[in-house]
This record gives C-alpha cells, sequence and structure tokens, in this order.
C-alpha cells in the first residue's frame, strides 16, 4: 500500500519563502486528507512541492507505490479550451506516459471513469461548450483515468452545485477504499471535510497549525484562531457532527 509523508518540508518562489518546516504524520492508500488553511496559506505551494515542480529544503517520502508514476494532480483551474471533445481529451490525459498506441483496456478505462463521473453523455462535447462545473468534472475524470496511487485535488467541488459537489465526495470515498487510493484534497467547506475526509492537515501563513484525525483537529479553538470565526461542532439527530458558524472573531 502506497504511503506519504512529508518531513521537514519547506518551499518557496524565488527569494520568497512559502512554506516553512511542514512536517506530517504518514499518509496511507485509503485515506481521504483534507488540506485545509485560509486563502494564501501555502495549500497549492504544497502540492507543487510534493509533485516535484519546485524544489526546497526537507524531505518527501512515498513508499510502497507500485508505479514509476504513483502521483497524478487535479488543479484548481485546468484552464483548457482545446478543441477536444470530453472522450479525447480524457483518453489524451490516460496516454500520459503510455506511449502513442492506445489498447482496448485504454478505451475501457475512458468510459469507465466516463460512467463513474456521471458524465457519459458529455462525451462527444467540446470542451470548450461546457459549463465551469462540468469543465470540473471532466478535470476530475483526467486525473482518476490515468489510476493514480496518490492523487492531489485542488478545491475540486469549486465550481460543482451541491449535488455535485456530495456526488463527486462520494465518488472519493470509494475511490480511497476500492483501490486503496491516498487521495489529498485541498478544500475550504470545513462541514464537507467534516464529514467526507479521514485526516486533516491545516496550514497557516506557510506552517503546520495542525494535522490529524479531522473530527479532532476541527475545533471551535483552530476555527477562532485560524479562520477568525466563532463557532460551534455539534452533533445532530442522525449523529453526524456539523460547524455552525455563530459570527466573525
Amino acid at each position: 500500500m502506497v504511503s506519504l509523508r512529508l518531513e521537514n518540508v519547506s518551499a518557496g518562489y524565488g527569494t520568497t519563502r512559502i512554506l516553512e518546516g511542514i512536517t506530517t504524520p504518514t499518509l496511507s492508500g485509503g485515506e481521504i486528507v483534507a488540506l485545509l488553511g485560509p486563502n494564501a496559506a501555502g495549500k497549492s505551494t504544497l502540492f507543487r512541492r510534493i509533485l516535484g515542480h519546485i524544489k526546497g529544503e526537507g524531505q518527501v517520502r512515498i513508499e510502497g507505490q507500485r508505479s514509476e508514476r504513483p502521483i497524478c494532480h487535479m488543479p484548481q483551474d485546468s484552464g483548457s479550451a482545446a478543441a477536444l471533445s470530453v472522450y479525447e481529451a480524457v483518453l489524451l490525459a490516460r496516454m500520459q506516459g503510455r506511449g502513442l498506441k492506445v489498447a482496448e483496456d485504454d478505451l475501457t478505462a475512458v468510459e469507465d471513469t466516463l460512467r463513474y463521473l456521471d458524465i457519459e453523455t458529455l462525451g462527444a462535447r467540446a470542451i470548450s461548450d461546457l459549463s465551469g462545473g462540468q469543465r470540473q468534472l471532466v478535470s476530475a475524470a483526467q486525473a482518476i483515468v490515468q489510476e493514480p496511487e496518490i492523487l492531489l485535488l485542488d478545491e475540486p467541488t469549486s465550481a460543482l452545485d451541491l449535488h455535485r459537489q456530495l456526488g463527486l465526495l462520494r465518488i472519493l470515498r470509494r475511490l480511497a477504499e476500492d483501490r486503496q487510493m491516498l487521495i489529498i484534497v485541498a478544500m475550504h467547506d470545513l462541514g464537507h471535510a467534516l464529514r467526507y475526509t479521514d485526516i486533516a492537515i491545516v496550514l497557516d501563513k506557510g506552517t503546520l497549525a495542525a494535522s490529524g484525525a479531522t473530527g479532532d483537529v476541527l475545533t471551535a479553538d483552530l476555527l477562532r484562531e485560524i479562520y477568525r470565526v466563532e463557532a460551534r461542532i455539534e452533533t445532530c439527530a442522525r449523529g453526524r457532527r456539523h460547524i455552525l458558524i455563530d459570527d466573525v472573531a
């Protein structure tokens, strides 16, 4: 089973330091990890550091992987306006690093992924004709179809309506469990984090503010200190914990 651990990781751009001394617990396949923090906390930079797109001190340790390219990243904004159909774009993502010869199992993987995300009816549509939410689901398909062992998602529900948000989060839960995939999701919706993720890593001004089981990390004290809001965490009649925001701190 794949695992990921960050040890005293730092990173920046030029002389500007963005991340400083990030150390995490070991994150394992089968878990969904919420990467949390206010705007400009360093979440996207941490993804780039994990991917090796930027350098810095410390170690990004990946162990137990079965492939040479175990990580796939879904950025917040794919910026894709290419004159490709949805099917072509997902197939192109599938073929990255696999050569040019398309096999039957590649076509099957594309079809299964579109069906998995309930967007198979978009297959023949041009990406440029899609709504923002639809393009976001196509970006998710492009990441999932590569069958990574570690999947990094940068705000994957930001352009989706509520029904699609919940649907995608449930799909991520199934992926984590069925494929023993480690999924790390940068997100702002703390309610979704509390309900759908196992582990929370909270960044603040480029440093690690907290990490651990999501239910233990998301407390009224942390919300006051990091997000500057007065909040309560209460349990509803169904036994689910919810965050109730009362005011700004």
